[in-house]
C-alpha cells in the first residue's frame, strides 16, 4: 500500500496527497507534517517496512471539504487519491486514481467562495517586456484573454482581478513585480507553469477541441501568439487539475484593455471601489452604496461593471436608457426585483450541473430558479429601450426543463444520490414498483408475525432486522418450548433464540432486492436527469447572463432613485461640468443632510487643472475623490449623485490621497 501511495505522489509532488483508506483520506511524510501543523490536527505514525514509522495523519472523508477549504485557504494544492474499486470486491490491493486536484483558483467549495465575487484563476505568458493574459472563473464558465504591452500594465490587470491564483512562465516570473506582496498582502498563490504547457501546437490543439472550432483565426486570438500560449496553457492547466471535459467553458471573450477605463491599482485602491482602504470591508466601498441586487449572479456583474468602466458613448448611454425606463416604471422594477429574489445562482448551479456534481437539492435549487422567468419575460416586454430588449430576447423561460423537474424531483430531497427517495410518485412505472415491494414489504412482515404468533401461541414473538442476519423470529428463553418444528435456529443469545423459516427467508428476499435495486434505479435515473440539464448548458447560461445584467441594472436605478441621483449627460469634448456634486459614499456614512455639495469645472483648455488648497481634515481629498468617483459612476453607465452632470469620457482617472483617510469611519 505504501508502495502504492510513493508512486501516486512522485506524480503530484508540488501537492499535498489526500489518500483515500476506508473511511479517512490520510497523508504521510512530509505532507503529513504539513497538514497536522496547519490544520491543528493530531500527528500519529504508521510502520511502513522502514527503519522509522512513517508521520500520519488523517481526516474522515464525509468531512473532508471543511479541511480541504482551510488548506486551500492558506495557498497549498490538495490532490484528490480515491479509492476506485469497492475494497470488498477487489483482488489484491484497491486500485487508487488521482480524480482531481484543487487549487486556490480552482476551487469549487460553496462553503469557502464568495457568492458575490469571482474566483478568477490567471495565466500570464512573457516574452520582451509585453504579456498574453487569460483570465478564468471555473465556477461559471467565463474565459477572457488580452495582449498587455508593459509590465505596469499588466499589474494594474492583475488588480483589477485579484486572482486568487497565477500560473505563468519564466520570465513572467522574473519580470521585477513585487511577487512577495502579491502573495502576502493579495493572498495570490503564484507558481511556474511547466514549459511544456507553452507550446504553440499544443495550445492551439487545446483551444480548438474546447470551443469546438476547426480553426482559432475565427477567435480573434490568433494575432497575438502570446494570448494563444496562456489561453492554451490555462485550459491545459485546468483539465490536468480537473480531470473533467469543462464543457461549461464554451466561448472565449477576447478584449483590450483600451476597451475600458484604465484606473491604475493605486487608484483602484484610493478609490475605494470595492472595498475600504483600510480594513478591506465592503461597508465603506462604492459597491457597497449601489449594491442592492437580488442574486449572486447580478453582484457579480455589477462588481465587474465597476471595475472596468465604459469608455464607448454609445454603450454608456445603452445603460443609461435603460436605467432611466426602469426608474419611470418603479412598480414594475419593483416587481422584477421581487421575481429575481427567488433565483438561486444559476452559473455556479450549472457549472455544477455540467461537471456532474450537482446533488438533488442543487435541482430542486434550480427548478425554483427557472420558475418565475415567464413572468420576468412578461414584464421585460413593457419596457422598449435596446439593453432591456436585448435582455428580455437573451432570457429562455426554459419551462420545459422546469415541467421535467417537477414531475421528477420530490419537494424536500436528500443530499446524496446514493440514498434513494429522490423521485416522485409517477416519474417512472419501475421506480413505483419497486417502492410498493419496499413498503408492502413491512406489511407483508406485520402479517406474518401476527400468523406465526396466533399459530404457535408464542404472546411475545417479533420479527426483527439487524445488517448481519437480514429478518429473523425473536423468541426469549421462556417460550422455547413453543418452537415448532419448521423454525429454523440461526443464533443463540443468552436471553433469547433466534430463527427464521423458509417463508420469511423468501419474503426477505424479496424486500432487501428490492431495495437494493430501488437505490442503484433511482442512481441511474437521477444520472440520466441530471445529463439531460447539462445538455441545455448553452441556453441557460445566455438566460443567467441576461438575469445578471437585468438584476444590476435594477439595483442601479433603485439606488438612483432612493438617493437621488441624476442621469448625466455624456460629451466627447473634454468638458466636466458637476453642479452640487455629493461624495455616494460619504453621504451615505453620514446618513443625514450634512453633506455640503460642491460644483467641479474642468475643461481641456484653460481650465484644465484645478489647485485646492486648505488645512488637514478640510476635505481636499473627498472633493478630488467624489469628482473622480461621480466620473466613473457616469462611465459605469449609472445615475451620479448630483444636481446635474456633464461629463466628458476619460480613459483613465488618478486618485493619490493621504495616509490617513478613512472615510468609513468619517
Amino acid at each position: 500500500m505504501m508502495a502504492q501511495y510513493m508512486e501516486v505522489k512522485n506524480q503530484y509532488k508540488d501537492c499535498i496527497l489526500f489518500y483515500r483508506l476506508g473511511d479517512f483520506y490520510e497523508m504521510f511524510f512530509d505532507d503529513a507534517l504539513t497538514a497536522s501543523r496547519e490544520l491543528e490536527i493530531t500527528l500519529t505514525g504508521r510502520d511502513c517496512g522502514q527503519e522509522e514509522r512513517a508521520p500520519m495523519c488523517g481526516v474522515p472523508y464525509h468531512a473532508c471539504d471543511i479541511y480541504l477549504n482551510k488548506l486551500i485557504e492558506k495557498g497549498y494544492k490538495v490532490a484528490i487519491c480515491e479509492q476506485m474499486e469497492d475494497p470488498k470486491l477487489a483482488k489484491g490491493i484497491v486500485k487508487r486514481e488521482v480524480i482531481r486536484i484543487v487549487t486556490p483558483g480552482t476551487n469549487m467549495s460553496q462553503a469557502i467562495l464568495d457568492e458575490t465575487r469571482n474566483n478568477y484563476l490567471m495565466c500570464i505568458f512573457g516574452c520582451n517586456d509585453e504579456y498574453g493574459v487569460a483570465v478564468c472563473d471555473i465556477t461559471t464558465g467565463e474565459f477572457r484573454s488580452c495582449h498587455i504591452s508593459s509590465t505596469s500594465k499588466l499589474y494594474d490587470e492583475i488588480n483589477k482581478y485579484s486572482p486568487t491564483e497565477i500560473i505563468g512562465n519564466e520570465v513572467f516570473l522574473s519580470c521585477g513585480l513585487n511577487f512577495d506582496y502579491m502573495k502576502e498582502k493579495m493572498k495570490i498563490t503564484i507558481s511556474e507553469a511547466p514549459s511544456h504547457y507553452f507550446n504553440d501546437d499544443t495550445c492551439e490543439d487545446f483551444i480548438k477541441r474546447q470551443f469546438k472550432v476547426g480553426s482559432i483565426d475565427g477567435l480573434g486570438i490568433d494575432e497575438q501568439e502570446d494570448m494563444l500560449l496562456s489561453a492554451g496553457a490555462l485550459l491545459q492547466y485546468l483539465h490536468e487539475t480537473q480531470k473533467n471535459s469543462l464543457d461549461h467553458i464554451n466561448r472565449i471573450d477576447i478584449y483590450s484593455i483600451e476597451d475600458f477605463m484604465i484606473i491604475d491599482s493605486s487608484s483602484r485602491r484610493n478609490l475605494e471601489l470595492t472595498e475600504t482602504l483600510r480594513d478591506k470591508q465592503k461597508r465603506g466601498s462604492l459597491l457597497w452604496v449601489l449594491d442592492k441586487t437580488k442574486t449572486a449572479m447580478g453582484a457579480r456583474m455589477l462588481r465587474n461593471m465597476i471595475e472596468q468602466p465604459l469608455i464607448h458613448k454609445a454603450d454608456i448611454e445603452a445603460r443609461l436608457d435603460a436605467i432611466t425606463e426602469l426608474n419611470d416604471s418603479v412598480i414594475t422594477r419593483d416587481e422584477l426585483r421581487e421575481y429575481m429574489n427567488t433565483i438561486y445562482d444559476l452559473e455556479r448551479l450549472m457549472t455544477r450541473i455540467s461537471l456532474r456534481t450537482a446533488n438533488p437539492r442543487d435541482l430542486l435549487a434550480f427548478k425554483t430558479s427557472i420558475q418565475l422567468l415567464p413572468f420576468i419575460i412578461q414584464l421585460l416586454g413593457e419596457f422598449h429601450s435596446d439593453e432591456l430588449t436585448e435582455i428580455r430576447d437573451g432570457i429562455d423561460d426554459l419551462q420545459d426543463l422546469y415541467d421535467l423537474l417537477d414531475r421528477a424531483i420530490v419537494d424536500e430531497p436528500p443530499i446524496l444520490i446514493r440514498e434513494g427517495g429522490i423521485f416522485k410518485d409517477g416519474y417512472l412505472e419501475d421506480i413505483d414498483t419497486l417502492k410498493n415491494a419496499t413498503t408492502d414489504g413491512k406489511n407483508w412482515i406485520a402479517e406474518l408475525e401476527a400468523r406465526e404468533k396466533e399459530k404457535t401461541g408464542i404472546k411475545n414473538l417479533k420479527i426483527k432486522f439487524n445488517k448481519v442476519f437480514g429478518y429473523y423470529f425473536d423468541v426469549t428463553n421462556s417460550y422455547k418450548s413453543l418452537v415448532p418444528d419448521y423454525f429454523i435456529r440461526k443464533q443463540t443469545l443468552a436471553n433469547s433464540e433466534r430463527y427464521t423459516t423458509e417463508e420469511l427467508d423468501r419474503l426477505a428476499g424479496v424486500i432487501l432486492g428490492s431495495s437494493d435495486k430501488l437505490v442503484a434505479l433511482e442512481y441511474n435515473t437521477y444520472v440520466e436527469l441530471r445529463d439531460t440539464l447539462a445538455a441545455e448548458l448553452t441556453r441557460v447560461q445566455r438566460t443567467a447572463h441576461s438575469i445578471a445584467m437585468l438584476d444590476a441594472l435594477c439595483s442601479l436605478s433603485y439606488v438612483a432613485v432612493a438617493n437621488g441621483y441624476v442621469r448625466p449627460e455624456i460629451n466627447t469634448e473634454g468638458v466636466i461640468d458637476i453642479k452640487d456634486g455629493r461624495h455616494p459614499v460619504v453621504e451615505k456614512m453620514l446618513n443625514n443632510d450634512m453633506f455640503i455639495t460642491n460644483d467641479t469645472y474642468l475643461n481641456n483648455h484653460e481650465s484644465r487643472i484645478s489647485i485646492i488648497t486648505g488645512p488637514n481634515m478640510a476635505g481636499k481629498s473627498t472633493y478630488m475623490r467624489q469628482t473622480a468617483l461621480i466620473v466613473l459612476m457616469a462611465q459605469v453607465g449609472s445615475f451620479v449623485p448630483a444636481a446635474s452632470a456633464n461629463i466628458g469620457i476619460c480613459d483613465r482617472i488618478f486618485t493619490r490621497v493621504g495616509a490617513s483617510d478613512d472615510l468609513a469611519s468619517g
